[in-house]
């Protein structure tokens, strides 16, 4: 592990403690795995401590892993734009658990959370505008995830354009 990402994931466990439950360098890049209760106030510690400045998130995205339990892991891609640093956080969250959103800090989180419960069906709670993304309103289900049938459903729907809001 890298001196800087070591110091990261020590602020990290002397700041938050148990809450921090692992931390892995992998090509120069740290990704630590953290506690679903303390995600918020993790991401919003990396974000505002001036030492880490964690000031832009790049992505959210969502790993299903079935069949293992807890069976999803959402990843946010966080970058210091100051020192060029990127930094992966990692939750693992049971099927029908609402995870805290990150749209509060940074607006960029937005649409990749809409992305993730439209696909993979995982809520996030105090998202402002949590709806399908991509799917329309009236489709079952959420295709991305590794239980979702391949064959057998009629997708040959037609839509509604007075119902598409996209903004």
């Amino acid at each position: 592990m890298s001196m800087e990402n070591a110091k990261v994931l020590e602020q990290l466990k002397s700041k938050f403690n148990e809450a921090v439950v692992a931390g892995v360098d992998f090509r120069g890049d740290l990704t630590v795995i953290v506690s679903l209760e303390k995600l918020h106030d993790i991401l919003a510690y990396l974000q505002s401590d001036p030492n880490l400045h964690y000031d832009h998130l790049s992505d959210v995205v969502a790993i299903d892993r079935l069949p293992h339990e807890p069976r999803f892991e959402v990843v946010y891609v966080l970058h210091s734009m100051d020192d060029f640093r990127r930094l992966l956080v990692k939750i693992r969250v049971a099927d029908g658990v609402a995870v805290p959103s990150a749209t509060d800090l940074w607006k960029s989180a937005d649409w990749p959370e809409r992305e993730i419960f439209d696909l993979m069906g995982i809520r996030f709670s105090g998202h402002p505008d949590l709806r399908r993304l991509l799917m329309w309103d009236e489709f079952e289900g959420h295709p991305l995830r590794k239980d979702f049938p391949l064959k057998g459903r009629d997708f040959d729907k037609q839509w509604n354009p007075d119902t598409i809001r996209v903004l």
